[in-house]
């Protein structure tokens, strides 16, 4: 057996996300999707327009700044207080004033 070390061509694609012009997938549906709503609600293609371009703008800001943030956010919203330094300081300031 020899010593050296084996190298394995890795390539880009495999690490990216999966992108529609820039923007992470399922946001890029849900801008459309959201757009669409807009558009048949309110009967106004400016609106449905704005609608898309906003979202649009806002999922390729999350795209950029980190592919998995919609991933992390739902899932921080589902922890517990007794995790989340924040609100247990709110719980702790309570239980002060109340003992007095």
């Amino acid at each position: 057996m020899s010593n050296e070390p084996a190298f394995h061509q890795v390539y880009r694609s495999i690490n990216t996300p999966l992108t529609i012009w820039g923007a992470e997938r399922r946001l890029f549906f849900l801008a459309a999707v959201t757009a669409a709503g807009t558009f048949n609600f309110f009967g106004s293609v400016l609106g449905g327009l704005v609608m898309f371009a906003a979202l649009y703008a806002f999922a390729r800001w999350a795209t950029v700044t980190d592919p998995q943030i919609l991933r992390i956010v739902f899932s921080a919203s589902r922890s517990k207080t007794c995790n989340d330094a924040g609100k247990r300081d709110a719980d702790f300031r309570q239980e002060v004033t109340a003992r007095g």
